[in-house]
């Protein structure tokens, strides 16, 4: 069954953000550049304050976002990025979540419950329920897609795929059950030829072992995902440090949910939590291909 979706968003207007056609000007980009800001001023107060981890701005420009794009955000959220990209993006733009598949799902354990995993099988149809509480009038479509079922009408019709810190459960799964091979193939279908994809991930330590690096802790390899890319078809184009932390070295002991937000090993630690808040959050790669 094709899990996709698109509605019209409706709730909350950036005021100041009408859409805006793509023209590769220097006033065209003064102007997203105004309001991309003005987007990000507007949202919560909890968002706001991780953009000094995040950098929302640095990264959306890096990746080269504009208005009346179509956007796949993969393991979406509604304030990271979807939310953003809903206000961003405009009328004439859309954003499209994009979640793991029902098979992938069931290999995480824990939380992912017989009962947790039976309201997720309906995820697609929440999340656009839900759309109108943080996506407003004037701004983009919301679409919703699952990895590996994906619709032939979204072949060919995104501008941009997004896998912010989404990566290491594909690659944790990859041998057990090839959900990073399937995600590639989707990625091909649905990105327009010369789209690009995004990723800013968890970034291991060169010198830890593979096998920790494999992504259960978190973390990748950046060297390790660029191979990936480019075996699967994938252009590398360019990285940025614009979300480096080099206070973030986690040893073969360590994984990435000891930092904030999570703050995993230290909740009844304050002198451990203290450490943590310091280092702040992840040291992340930030890296850009373009299928061919």
């Amino acid at each position: 069954m094709t899990k996709f979706l698109l509605i019209s968003a409706a709730a909350l207007a950036v005021a100041g953000c009408a859409s805006l056609p793509l023209v590769g000007n220097s006033d065209a980009a003064a102007t997203n550049e105004a309001r991309l800001e003005a987007v990000l001023a507007a949202q919560s107060d909890a968002a706001k304050a991780r953009y000094q981890y995040r950098h929302p701005k640095q990264t959306l420009e890096f990746f080269g976002v504009e208005p009346g794009m179509t956007v796949v955000d993969s393991l979406s959220g509604k304030i990271w990025y979807s939310g953003i990209l809903a206000s961003y993006l405009g009328p004439d733009g859309n954003v499209i979540a994009a979640d793991y598949s029902m098979p992938m799902w069931r290999r995480f354990g824990g939380f992912a419950d017989d009962e947790w995993l039976k309201k997720r099988e309906n995820w697609a149809e929440t999340w656009l329920d839900g759309a109108g509480e943080w996506a407003g009038e004037g701004a983009a479509e919301v679409g919703a897609m699952v990895y590996g079922s994906v619709s032939d009408e979204l072949a060919g019709t995104a501008d941009v795929v997004l896998f912010v810190r989404a990566l290491h459960h594909f690659n944790r799964f990859e041998e057990a059950g090839g959900h990073f091979t399937e995600a590639f193939a989707d990625i091909h279908k649905v990105l327009k030829s010369g789209g690009a994809v995004g990723v800013v991930q968890h970034r291991a330590p060169a010198g830890n072992s593979d096998k920790w690096a494999v992504g259960n802790n978190g973390y990748l390899k950046q060297d390790q995902i660029i191979a990936a890319f480019e075996e699967a078809g994938f252009e590398f184009v360019t990285s940025s440090e614009i979300n480096a932390n080099p206070k973030d070295q986690p040893t073969e002991d360590e994984f990435v949910w000891r930092l904030p937000p999570t703050l995993g090993t230290s909740q009844e630690d304050d002198a451990l939590k203290a450490e943590m808040m310091a280092i702040g959050e992840s040291d992340r790669m930030t890296l850009l291909f373009r299928k061919p």
